[in-house]
């Protein structure tokens, strides 16, 4: 693979909730990392996996709501990696639970999970990941069999484990999350969670308590039978990657496979959704 990358500065008026939608549209179309700015975003994307069409397919850039504008310019993979220390900021959940990078001070807080993200996604930064946190801090996870589906950085598989899961199982699609994972649980001392590469075939034949996926809707919608047939008696199904809109379709979905919606949380206009069976 090549070390280079193409960097998109986007200036975006108003800043939300048009930032939140535009990091989620470009990550469904191979955008791998992204820094937030005060007035705008920086995205980054494999050189090689860029095509002159693609931002062609991004909704947002087209709403009258709001004024988009970004310029291009080619980068240095490490150069990156330089930028995203710059830029990268620890976060706090619910006072409980901090998510930092190594080079960051150790906070005061029950739970300190240090991930380096790297291209991948989920620093607790993105309202998603920041949600599903606040989920597991909610919940008993001592003694449960945990699956965290489209795993990004393993901050969420972490925190389960920290919470007292006794096995999680960690899945990506993507092999450089898969990396970028077992990094992360080895930074973190969490080295029984186990970590795979591939999607929802992995799961035939599997069993846990506790199922988490923040991926995005049309593939939740996919996977959410496989998700069920997968779940324990009394198993809870934690969802996000979608927004408050999307609640009736998931509910649907989930409801249909015997599912019982419980509660969901909301932030900027992305909701993280806990049904029980």
């Amino acid at each position: 693979m090549s070390s280079n990358y193409l960097e998109f500065r986007f200036r975006i008026e108003p800043l939300q909730p048009a930032s939140e939608i535009l990091v989620a549209e470009l990550g469904y179309l191979g955008f791998e990392s992204f820094v937030e700015e005060d007035d705008g975003l920086i995205a980054y994307i494999p050189a090689e996996e860029f095509e002159d069409d693609l931002l062609a397919g991004v909704h947002i850039l087209q709403s009258e709501e709001f004024k988009i504008t970004y310029a291009k310019a080619d980068i240095e993979k490490v150069n990156w990696n330089e930028e995203w220390e710059k830029n990268f900021t620890p976060i706090l959940v619910d006072e409980v639970c901090s998510v930092r990078a190594p080079f960051h001070e150790e906070p005061n807080t029950e739970f300190d999970i240090v991930i380096e993200p790297k291209m991948s996604f989920g620093t607790g930064h993105h309202a998603t990941t920041h949600m599903m946190i606040q989920h597991i801090l909610k919940n008993d996870w001592e003694d449960k069999s945990v699956l965290d589906m489209g795993c990004g950085t393993g901050v969420l598989a972490i925190l389960a484990n920290l919470k007292g899961a006794k096995t999680v199982d960690a899945i990506d699609i993507d092999n450089w999350c898969y990396q970028n994972t077992m990094e992360n649980i080895a930074r973190n001392e969490c080295d029984t969670i186990n970590v795979e590469e591939g999607g929802a075939e992995l799961l035939q034949d599997r069993k846990y308590d506790m199922i988490l996926a923040n991926i995005n809707r049309n593939i939740l919608l996919r996977d959410i039978p496989t998700y069920v047939k997968c779940l324990n008696a009394n198993g809870n199904l934690f969802l996000s990657g979608f927004y408050e809109e999307d609640i009736p379709v998931i509910k649907k979905a989930c409801e249909t496979l015997d599912l019982e919606y419980i509660e969901h949380f909301e932030r900027e206009n992305w909701v993280a959704v806990k049904f029980s069976f």
